[in-house]
């Protein structure tokens, strides 16, 4: 920020989080600038049905939608381009998401946001007071407002909320550095966002073709007889699932001794794609009503729902136990859990598993169905050479990969300091 120098003179604002703001500048009420959003689609006079995503209002088809619905969109609001949706539910368990949105274009949303319309164009750029609101909402103001823990807040408490008035002309200037100044941040993060994907492609065709086709680019294929497979090396033996491998069964309860000292593992404790273990819980943590399987230190834990998702690791721990939604597996026949381990990432496997998995609103890969699948593998010495060769290739890549996700998080960081001085007062572009 050592770029850009402050206003000349400063005053108190009387707001804690604001502190001092520009001494030319008014401070007014929500009240006294918007109205609550009261217009309804009632007859379905709209279809184009709009969603506030990580801050982003966008829209979805309404004609393909699934999962939970409501029985009708009469009781959506109808919102216009300038208005500010707020989604304040929820605020006692989620503390990350941004709740801000700005409208760009009319359509319906769920009557549970807050629509804010701005009462006369005269008071100012609506995109002003929309940033603000993201300010706010960047720095967690909503969840210090109204008294006790909150689930949510309407527009009645949210009235005497305070917001800065620079004049129209000085509004409409900090909008437009704003925006020439975040379009340049976001093209850098785009860049870094392509970046990652092609890192993470990279990384996936390296799995593959290391446990389908091996590391020696010179030695002789055969036909696997796996439509699926296709070619693997002339040496390398494919069996049958069932016949290298251990599936886990017998469910236990993660209530009692001793398992209820054990740690869980869970889908949703597993990067996709990626075999890498984000978290770990207790055992009586998440679903402690539902049983567990055992696993041991070295398993390999297999994802059996939604596989496209490919979330598959190694146990870390010899006491862990995995949900029913995955299934513990013990490499046998001379293969080893670490090269299946890599084997259930590949592209390969992966397709076969989505094509066999449960046609149903949660897609799930049985038993049956994978002890019926085919592993691909040479020998021993071989195997260790191709399990070297990927722990050193992804942990390049991987790193890679975490550089990038930093630069990403810091300059969102920037983003939303450069967007607060402005919209604060912290910083005059007036002359910028």
């Amino acid at each position: 920020m050592s770029r850009y120098q402050p206003y000349p003179s400063y005053k108190d604002s009387g707001v804690e989080w604001l502190g001092d703001v520009p001494e030319h500048w008014g401070i007014g009420l929500l009240s006294s600038l918007f109205s609550d959003n009261k217009e309804k689609n009632a007859g379905l006079k709209n279809s184009n049905l709009l969603s506030l995503s990580y801050g982003n209002i966008i829209q979805k088809d309404i004609d393909t939608l699934t999962g939970l619905l409501p029985e009708s969109f009469d009781s959506y609001q109808i919102v216009h381009p300038g208005y500010i949706v707020l989604r304040l539910t929820d605020l006692q368990n989620d503390k990350k998401s941004l709740r801000t949105g700005f409208v760009r274009e009319t359509g319906i949303i769920t009557s549970a946001y807050v629509g804010l319309a701005k009462k006369s164009q005269s008071i100012g750029n609506e995109k002003y007071f929309y940033l603000y609101l993201h300010t706010f909402d960047a720095y967690k103001g909503f969840y210090g407002m109204g008294a006790g823990v909150r689930q949510g807040l309407n527009f009645d408490e949210l009235k005497k909320l305070k917001f800065t008035l620079p004049p129209f002309e000085e509004q409409n200037r900090i909008v437009e550095f704003i925006e020439k100044e975040t379009s340049k941040i976001d093209t850098l993060i785009a860049k870094q966002q392509r970046m990652i994907e092609l890192l993470g492609e990279k990384r996936s065709a390296l799995i593959s073709h290391a446990v389908t086709k091996g590391i020696n680019p010179n030695v002789a294929m055969k036909d696997s007889g796996i439509e699926w497979l296709g070619e693997v090396p002339e040496g390398w033996r494919v069996l049958k699932f069932n016949y290298c491998t251990q599936i886990g069964n017998g469910q236990v309860n993660p209530m009692i001794e001793p398992f209820n000292e054990y740690t869980l593992i869970a889908p949703n404790h597993i990067e996709k794609e990626t075999g890498k273990i984000l978290f770990l819980e207790s055992a009586t943590d998440q679903g402690a009503d539902s049983g567990k399987y055992v696993c041991h230190k070295g398993d390999v834990i297999y994802s059996k729902i939604r596989p496209a998702l490919a979330k598959v690791c190694i146990s870390p721990y010899e006491q862990v136990l995995c949900s029913a939604d995955m299934y513990p597996i013990h490499a046998t026949n001379g293969l080893s859990n670490f090269f299946l381990f890599w084997f259930l990432l590949s592209k390969e496997f992966t397709s076969y598993a989505i094509l066999q998995s449960d046609r149903v609103a949660m897609p799930k890969l049985n038993r049956d169905t994978l002890g019926e699948s085919y592993v691909p593998f040479p020998d021993y010495v071989e195997q260790q050479q191709i399990i070297h060769y990927l722990d050193t290739q992804t942990t390049k890549i991987d790193t890679l990969i975490a550089k990038a996700r930093q630069a990403i998080e810091l300059m969102k960081e920037r983003r939303t300091a450069l967007i607060s001085a402005a919209v604060t007062g912290k910083i005059d572009v007036r002359g910028i």
